[in-house]
């Protein structure tokens, strides 16, 4: 990540100031206004703004030619959705026997390179993952978050979430795929990874969300996956959602675990941004691997 963007010089307000814009509360005008207003400590709005948007030049852990992984883009078919979806389909490179498969579902603007990243690093695991692109209907990611946030916002959603589905049934039956599915999710990929694991609970093996709205709680008879959820502790928007859902998790009896990370923003697990935290991503993520290799991977799970 870009040193420069240190979350530590940036006023809080911005930081609640981009969460309301990247999630439509707020329009690029009443942001850019909001900036204005917290710019202190040699900041100007501008600078803030160019500060809190993603830099993936400088973040990315896997490169895309990385030795040990094999990467290709992969179409499917969505009846219900779209008719066809596209996603990033990551193998690790030497894969000598089947291994589990892992869903990578992305934030509200498409499959941008973080994500992307993400599948890489998951492969680097001994995982395959699949990262779907919910824009593939309007052209795919189209090379900025502001673009592609305004394109999914422009897609209807039960069809967004029929392609969403239709990518779990593909991932699902992948070539050397072991029967195993996970799922993991940030922000809107993290809603969706709670959701999918109740609405499709025999395909669903094991669910990993990121700091996303909980599944409709009436829905939580269905479950059947273990969960494992990560939220910042800044991130009141999302976790105030949580004490009723973890409530209703606990009256279920269901397998589950959530992990609060102190000073924490949402978007912590993003190194694109300075919302990242890196402590906090890199034991929330220790802890996903360990979670997939637990019940997607051990013999217990096979």
């Amino acid at each position: 990540m870009n040193k420069s963007k240190a979350p530590a010089e940036i006023p809080a307000k911005a930081f609640e100031l981009y969460d309301q814009y990247a999630h439509g509360t707020i329009d690029r005008r009443q942001f850019l206004s909001g900036l204005t207003s917290v710019a202190v400590g040699g900041f100007t709005a501008a600078s803030l703004l160019g500060a809190l948007l993603p830099d993936y030049a400088n973040a990315g852990q896997i490169s895309f030619n990385d030795p040990d992984i094999s990467a290709s883009y992969r179409e499917f078919d969505s009846p219900d959705g779209h008719g066809k979806g596209r996603g990033y389909l990551v193998y690790p490179a030497a894969l000598s026997e089947k291994t589990a498969t892992v869903l990578v579902v992305h934030e509200n603007r498409g499959l941008n390179p973080y994500i992307e990243d993400v599948a890489r690093r998951l492969a680097k695991a001994g995982f395959i993952a699949f990262a779907p692109d919910a824009l593939f209907p309007v052209g795919g990611y189209p090379g900025n978050d502001d673009t592609g946030r305004s394109l999914q916002a422009s897609l209807a959603p039960e069809k967004v979430i029929a392609d969403l589905k239709a990518a779990a049934k593909f991932a699902k039956a992948i070539d050397k795929g072991n029967g195993k599915l996970g799922i993991v999710g940030f922000c809107f990929g993290g809603a969706i990874a709670n959701r999918l694991a109740v609405e499709m609970p025999d395909l669903i093996d094991a669910a990993v969300p990121f700091y996303g709205s909980p599944a409709a709680p009436e829905k939580l008879a269905q479950l059947k996956a273990p969960i494992q959820i990560h939220l910042g502790e800044l991130d009141k928007r999302v976790n105030d959602q949580y004490p009723a859902y973890e409530a209703a998790l606990k009256k279920q009896n269901a397998d589950f675990e959530i992990f609060i990370y102190m000073n924490a923003n949402h978007g912590f697990h993003n190194d694109s941004t300075p919302r990242y935290d890196e402590k906090a991503a890199e034991l929330a993520w220790s802890r996903t691997l360990a979670f997939f290799n637990k019940h997607l991977q051990s013999s217990s799970a096979l």
